[in-house]
């Protein structure tokens, strides 16, 4: 008959012979004991008994010589300890649950496990038998374990073969059916998790200064999750990350054990890790991320079937994402397509309609239509192709110091045509303009803060071969800018533009050119018509002298001797009335024909002027005027020609005289202005008709009060001064106030020619 050992030990333990099992020493011992006992010291079957506390705890009580030496402590140390006492927490809670499922059910229960003893893990398959005393409590539990490791290797080995090529075929699978990336991370790290009995796994992409983000996270971990969280690890540098593209790994058993760096080491333990597994995935040739695996309530003897599979896993994941980012560059190549085409259709569109707007303004300008209505036509063609908010053209003045709105299109008020801008107060906007250069900008309106609006803004100037004329702006309630295109087609109305204002200029200067001919006409028919007069007048007075003169000389003698001095006088008086007509008349004409360069002599005005304003004092005093002359003391020298200077005095000196009534005063003063001697001559109790003070510097201009017979001026003597005072480079003027009439002279100190 066959013995089991272990069915007879168990009857060993209920009989009471075998007292060491109650803590008893045997003094005795029957050759079937004897036996027994060693079987139970040389069955290679681990043999172990648990006591059951009255409160449900365990406690060890006894090994066998084979579970000792697996387990690596003595019977006698063992005695009296708990599970967490000799096996690690993750063990511990899993043998402690087998007891007590044994004490809970009450009988005996088969299963098997995975425990670590002395750092190796072994696979065993235990039965737990209860023992109940007298009063049917169960107070001790047997246990028998058969180790089963190399056939459990061998059963893993091939599930986790299996499963590793079923993770790689449906890893390979989801690269070549998703595109949504994120799901195939999330399934990845999932199964990954399942298969290696993980605690956390994690794919994690680099982003800038050697940090990145979590992108997908399986994980049995209570607390927060890594998903989507930035992390940076500071012990990361520029030679680790060269190391990882080049394949390198990182293995961590035991983040204690490993050697690692302290900085290292504490992020790692900053997140409950114990052994840590970092593969990296790289994309092209560069480092992508990593693919970690983690474990934390325990370390971890990392197998390199483990590992390759890790590997095998990283390489799939880079090529899912080199396919993913070849995927959105495809898309994003297609989109880009598609725009080009639709903006394509769109340019071609806008070019068209530009084309018919630039015909309709060549066909007004051919058609000589107002250049306001060509502007007109440009601005509303041009708001509506571009569907702008507004367009305004702006002209400068010809000094180009300013500039106002001429014409304008706008969808919404306010409309700012007639507006002036001096360019000046916006140097930044005009500058490129003047430039002849286009200027964009994007502003943002002042206003209320929950109804901001935004504007983009283009100007380009109106200009042509002779110079700059305006601008023309364009105004729009977007970010979008304008582009190449439209600022070009712009620039091509900007030019119809030029040649229309300039067309209208031209006609204008043409018109004013005709109308200055016939001005003139009309002054040369009104002067040779003055001038025959102004001749004929003398000429009939000499006749008339001549005649009468004959008619008292008579063949008996002259019949009234006292009427010879008489008619002798007017013949003179009238010839030299002549002569200086004439004679001021071929100056005037010297003058504005073939002037020549003036002889400049520094002068003290003090010591010139005097003289000839104190040569008119009889004149002014036999016609009861008051002659005054003010001075400024210290006048610098005045460079000029002493011939035209004394005669411009005299001349309004003269003019002063005949118009001044009696009692009325005439005053002239000198002093500096700036670079320059102002001098006046002012005589009081006459006016000029504000309409005819344009008319003072005209030949034969005379006051209407002042009869030319009663005059011995020429009528020319004043636009004489005029031709004289420019030639001297320096300027005339003439008002009249409250019966004041004031001749206003100014004179360079140092007149350049």
């Amino acid at each position: 008959m066959k013995i089991n050992p272990v069915e007879s030990i168990l009857d060993l333990t209920k009989s009471a012979s075998l007292q060491i099992f109650f803590g008893t020493e045997i003094n005795e011992k029957s050759s079937s004991e004897q036996f027994l006992l060693s079987m139970y010291d040389s069955v290679q079957t681990s043999i172990f008994i648990v006591d059951v506390l009255e409160d449900g705890d365990f406690r060890y009580f006894a090994l066998n010589p084979t579970h000792e030496r697996w387990l690596g402590i003595p019977s006698e140390e063992l005695r009296g300890k708990k599970p967490e006492d000799v096996l690690s927490p993750v063990d511990a809670a899993r043998v402690r649950q087998r007891y007590a499922d044994c004490v809970r059910f009450g009988k005996t229960i088969s299963y098997e496990q995975c425990l670590q003893f002395q750092g190796v893990n072994t696979w065993w398959s235990t039965t737990l038998t209860p023992l109940r005393n007298a009063k049917s409590r169960i107070y001790r539990l047997i246990g028998t374990s058969s180790n089963i490791t190399p056939s459990k290797l061998v059963e893993q080995a091939g599930r986790m073969q299996a499963e590793r090529e079923r993770l790689l075929e449906a890893t390979t699978l989801r690269i070549r059916e998703s595109e949504d990336l994120e799901t195939f991370f999330q399934q990845t790290v999932k199964e990954i998790r399942h298969l290696l009995d993980s605690d956390r796994i994690l794919i994690y992409q680099f982003e800038t200064d050697y940090g990145g983000v979590i992108l997908a996270e399986s994980t049995i971990m209570a607390g927060d999750s890594l998903l989507g969280r930035k992390i940076k690890d500071p012990c990361f540098d520029a030679k680790h990350r060269e190391r990882y593209r080049r394949g390198c790994i990182h293995v961590v058993e035991d983040i204690y054990a490993t050697g690692l760096h302290p900085c290292q080491r504490d992020f790692l333990a900053s997140m409950q890790v114990q052994a840590n597994l970092a593969i990296p995935i790289l994309s092209q040739q560069n480092l992508w991320g990593f693919l970690i695996v983690q474990y934390c309530r325990e370390t971890r003897q990392w197998q390199q079937e483990e590992i390759d599979l890790c590997k095998q896993i990283a390489l799939q994941i880079g090529i899912a994402v080199q396919q993913s980012e070849l995927h959105k560059h495809l898309k994003y190549l297609q989109s880009q397509l598609e725009l080009q085409k639709q903006q394509h259709t769109s340019q071609l569109q806008q070019l068209q309609n530009f084309q018919a707007l630039v015909r309709l303004i060549t066909e007004q300008i051919r058609d000589s239509v107002d250049f306001n209505q060509v502007l007109q036509t440009a601005v509303q063609g041009l708001a509506q192709l571009l569907q702008l908010e507004r367009c305004q053209i702006e002209l400068y003045n010809p000094s180009q110091t300013s500039a106002i709105v001429t014409c304008e299109y706008s969808s919404s008020s306010p409309y700012c045509q007639g507006l002036t801008r001096e360019i000046a107060d916006f140097p930044q906007v005009y500058q490129p303009l003047l430039q002849k250069q286009p200027l964009q900008t994007v502003e943002i309106l002042p206003g209320n803060y929950l109804q901001i609006q935004v504007v983009s803004q283009l100007a380009c100037p109106i200009f042509d071969i002779q110079g700059i004329l305006g601008n023309i702006w364009l105004i729009k309630t977007t970010e979008e800018k304008f582009n190449e295109l439209e600022i070009s087609l712009v620039q091509e109305v900007a030019n119809k533009c030029a040649i229309a204002i300039r067309q209208s200029q031209l006609q204008e200067k043409t018109k004013a050119q005709v109308k200055e001919l016939e001005k003139w006409e009309r002054r040369k028919n009104e002067f040779l018509k003055t001038l025959s007069q102004e001749l004929r007048t003398p000429v009939t007075n000499i006749s008339l002298a001549a005649q009468t003169l004959e008619s008292l000389l008579t063949p008996n003698g002259i019949l009234d001797r006292e009427l010879v001095p008489q008619l002798l006088q007017i013949l003179h008086n009238e010839c030299g009335r002549e002569n200086k007509l004439i004679n001021d008349l071929l100056t005037l004409t010297y003058l504005k024909i073939e002037p020549e360069p003036p002889t400049l002599i520094a002068i003290d005005l003090q010591a010139w002027l005097t003289p000839i304003v104190e040569s008119f004092r009889d004149v002014a005093d036999c016609q009861k005027q008051n002659l005054n002359l003010n001075i400024e003391k210290k006048l610098p020298p005045l460079e000029t020609d002493i011939t035209d200077f004394e005669r411009i005095i005299s001349e309004l000196l003269n003019h002063a005289c005949q118009c001044t009534p009696a009692g009325e005063s005439i005053i002239v003063s000198a002093n500096l202005v700036a670079e320059a001697v102002e001098l006046k001559v002012s005589y009081s109790g006459v006016d000029i008709p504000s309409h005819e003070l344009t008319r003072v510097f005209q030949p034969f201009y005379r006051f209407t009060k002042n009869a030319p017979w009663k005059s011995s001026d020429s009528g020319l003597e004043l636009a004489l001064v005029k031709e004289m005072i420019k030639r001297l480079n320096s300027a005339i003027d003439v008002k009249s106030v409250d019966h004041q009439i004031t001749f206003t002279l100014k004179f360079p100190l140092h007149p350049v020619f």
